[in-house]
């Protein structure tokens, strides 16, 4: 199809990359050429994919503008990240004409927008996950695709596609997780294997308590009367206590288990009673400390179901207050 009245693809293949035109003045031509044949859209789209499947028949310089002219294009929304598929052509992915490609594109691309722009059009086609396969599969690590971009002068590339690499471990390891749990698989095991992927993944404990948290309320069909599912969230909690005891060694990963605690409760109804037994089991537990509690009771709870969450806690605190009181003044006498 050809891609206006009087502008085919062979005549932007011929001359578009020539420098008789700077290649910013092409995608003002093209978006007016679109608007006015509305029509031409799709089929341009489709010349564009065509194109990158062979950039080895361009010469270094033409393909250098055509990855210039392609970011701009992505960046005012002309095509979309979907034409990025091309580019993982596996003879072209070999050769390095990919990547060295994508340093140009994004380049244009970030300077028109930014990265943030960047990084919602490719999740928006499923494409925030696939970047590592620019590079052969030897070469296909979070480790060579940050060093080649950084070096190319693309650090937020880099540091994005680390991002989403991080997240596609974490969902995964959730995933596992909740198997193991549904399985019933000792605890013992479940620590261990967590700890191990945790230090693989080097994630904080902090965030894997949050996930443990998670998967621990995701394996279980719970009821749905409120008067039986706090009864049925104590028991399952209880027996995975240990679990929850051995990632909450710090106050802040103990903080954090809170926060997850309140939010869960306010976004699951039938669970809004539940909060302050399930603390308080936690509590004798020995997962939650004294000083976690009233931290978050004082000032670092969440604003959702405050005055509700805040109202159940209110005689524990008090009564963890008078105990530390009680403690501090019997420490004094010894003293």
């Amino acid at each position: 199809m050809p891609l206006a009245p009087s502008l085919t693809t062979a005549d932007m293949q011929r001359h578009s990359l020539t420098s008789w035109w700077p290649v910013e003045c092409w995608p003002q031509v093209f978006n007016k050429l679109i608007r006015r044949y509305k029509y031409l859209e799709k089929g341009f789209e489709e010349e564009i994919k065509k194109l990158l499947l062979f950039l080895k028949g361009f010469t270094e310089s033409e393909r250098n503008k055509l990855a210039m002219l392609t970011g701009i294009l992505l960046a005012n929304g002309n095509i979309s990240a979907s034409i990025l598929n091309s580019l993982f052509n596996e003879n072209l992915v070999k050769e390095g004409v990919s990547a060295a490609f994508a340093v140009k594109l994004f380049k244009s691309w970030i300077n028109e927008k930014d990265i943030n722009s960047v990084a919602a059009m490719l999740r928006k086609v499923g494409m925030d996950n696939r970047l590592l396969e620019l590079f052969p599969a030897n070469k296909r690590s979070c480790e060579h695709f940050s060093k080649y971009f950084t070096d190319a002068g693309l650090k937020e590339l880099s540091d994005f596609a680390r991002n989403q690499q991080s997240i596609g471990a974490r969902k995964e390891l959730q995933k596992e997780l909740q198997e193991q749990m549904a399985r019933g698989d000792p605890q013992k095991e479940i620590i261990a294997f967590t700890k191990e992927e945790m230090k693989k993944a080097n994630l904080s404990e902090q965030s894997m308590i949050s996930m443990i948290w998670t998967s621990l309320m995701s394996c279980v069909e719970w009821n749905k009367k409120e008067e039986l599912v706090t009864e049925q969230a104590i028991k399952h909690l209880k027996q995975y206590s240990p679990l929850l005891k051995a990632f909450t060694s710090q106050g802040l990963s103990e903080l954090s288990l809170l926060l997850k605690i309140q939010e869960y409760c306010y976004d699951n109804i039938h669970f809004m009673k539940a909060f302050q037994k399930i603390v308080v089991l936690l509590y004798k537990a020995d997962v939650l400390n004294e000083e976690a509690i009233l931290k978050w009771y004082n000032d670092a709870h969440l604003s959702k179901g405050r005055s509700v969450f805040l109202e159940q806690m209110k005689k524990f605190v008090e009564w963890l207050k008078n105990a530390e009181e009680e403690s501090e003044s019997e420490e004094e006498e010894t003293d």
